[in-house]
């Protein structure tokens, strides 16, 4: 449901710094800082701040409406560099791919809690307002509106936590966009076996005697460890990984070598924040609000949202103009994970921007 649940800097291709722009442009950088913002449960924050990454040149047509505008959303754990990688902006957003920095301004922001935007980490700790995914789609859109000062989304488009805000942008500014694209995504209350690993990874790290209430001196490895081998399992994608480790020695060496260094990047608060977010989310009872073409994509080897669930077939059909495509397992697919990877679902894409041509 979120991003590869990401914070894999592994299957997701994190890192902490973006890899070199190769045929792409340079992303311009900003932060927006809100003097006092305030949450849906009524707590307020004074000096929110707000990251950004943009691509490209905005375009104003005869009205003066901007016309080429896209935002893309990341999932939970994730931020702006999770798309400036070769798998993703080196399909897209190069010349003649799909969203053209040349054509198109993208638009890509780190969600409250993530990325360089405020988070618990940055020194309130368990003490940071308790942001849940409205705040954030509030906050994303103050960026568009007021940093940016963009009146009109050429698409919407996130991955698995993004993806989740895409059908609430959908739902909360309806006239905004010409187009939405959720990703690895559900359009429900998170629920079921989506809801029961998330209450693990979060009782994981706080049931670690090093977590002392939100206020440690060094990270509680222990609960980090456990709640990120939660988090890789549901992420993960078997037939990859059968291919990938096919041997009992390479699966050994990657745990030990590629996974468990994972948990050194991650911080206890950041982490239990970003999975509580979620508490929300329930785009259901509104889905008829949404006016703008949706298509929504998911994989039918994503362990998160598995299609035997069939919830995406039920609710589609409440968004007038909804379409939902799965997309079959095959050697290039990787789970949840499928979501960044435009090279598996970027014809799809095609056809929804020529059939919501501006």
């Amino acid at each position: 449901m979120f991003v590869r649940v990401l914070v894999t800097l592994v299957l997701l291709g994190m890192a902490c710094v973006p890899a070199p722009a190769a045929s792409w442009p340079d992303p311009a950088e900003g932060t927006y800082v809100v003097p006092e913002f305030r949450f849906a449960d009524g707590e307020t924050m004074h000096g929110l701040r707000l990251h950004y990454a943009t691509l490209g040149t905005p375009h104003r047509n005869a009205a003066g409406h901007v016309d080429n505008a896209v935002l893309v959303l990341h999932g939970t754990g994730g931020d702006t560099t999770q798309f400036l990688r070769d798998r993703f902006a080196g399909v897209l957003f190069v010349p003649n791919g799909l969203l053209d920095a040349r054509k198109y301004f993208i638009i890509i922001t780190d969600g409250i809690g993530h990325g360089k935007s405020s988070k618990p980490s940055d020194g309130l700790h368990a003490s940071f307002p308790h942001y849940g995914y409205r705040d954030m789609v509030a906050a994303q859109h103050l960026v568009v509106a007021e940093a940016l000062h963009v009146d009109h989304l050429r698409l919407v488009m996130g991955t698995s936590m993004g993806g989740m805000q895409t059908w609430l942008w959908g739902e909360t500014y309806p006239a905004m966009m010409d187009a939405l694209m959720p990703l690895a995504s559900l359009p429900i209350q998170i629920s079921g076996r989506n809801r029961v690993w998330r209450d693990m990874i979060v009782d994981d790290i706080r049931s670690d005697p090093d977590y002392h209430d939100g206020e440690y001196a060094t990270e509680p490895l222990h609960g980090l460890s456990a709640a990120w081998n939660v988090e890789w399992i549901f992420g993960s994608a078997p037939l990859y990984d059968q291919t990938l480790l096919p041997t009992q020695a390479a699966s050994d060496a990657y745990y030990a070598n590629t996974l468990k260094p994972v948990v050194q990047h991650l911080d206890a608060n950041d982490m239990i924040y970003q999975f509580e977010a979620s508490r929300d989310y329930d785009p259901r009872a509104d889905l008829g609000k949404i006016t703008a073409p949706l298509l929504a994509i998911n994989s039918a080897d994503d362990q998160i949202n598995p299609p035997e669930l069939g919830i995406v077939e039920r609710e589609i059909t409440k968004v007038r103009h909804g379409r939902f495509v799965l997309l079959p397992i095959t050697s290039d697919t990787r789970g949840h994970g499928t979501h960044t990877l435009p090279a598996v679902w970027g014809e799809y894409l095609r056809g929804l921007l020529s059939m919501t041509r501006s």
